[in-house]
């Protein structure tokens, strides 16, 4: 599967269109790393365990998406994006979005 944040595959022509396909996931903040980052933020440094965090979460919706397209039939992603949003106290949607083609 092809992924590109552009709008096209560069050197390949668009043969289908299958349109709009995303992932998502919703993850919380855990207790533990909370402590962590508010000692941090005393001292200063980067939150390494919400650094984490949003990785896996990227990392989860970016292959909920690719499945989606798959199953599609689609073989590249173009224009993918990502998202976040909170949803609740301490909660936040990590959405993965873009375009399932398939090419020549």
């Amino acid at each position: 599967m092809i992924l590109t944040n552009i709008h096209h595959v560069p050197g390949r022509e668009i043969a289908e269109h299958y349109g709009l396909v995303q992932g998502s996931t919703i993850r919380a903040k855990h207790v533990g790393k909370d402590i962590v980052a508010s000692l941090k933020n005393i001292v200063g440094g980067e939150l390494g365990g919400y650094t984490e965090l949003l990785k896996e979460s990227r990392d989860e919706s970016l292959q909920r998406m690719t499945v989606q397209a798959e199953e599609f039939g689609a073989d590249a992603i173009i224009n993918v994006r990502f998202s976040t949003s909170s949803v609740a106290q301490g909660a936040a949607e990590i959405l993965c979005y873009g375009t399932a083609v398939k090419l020549r």
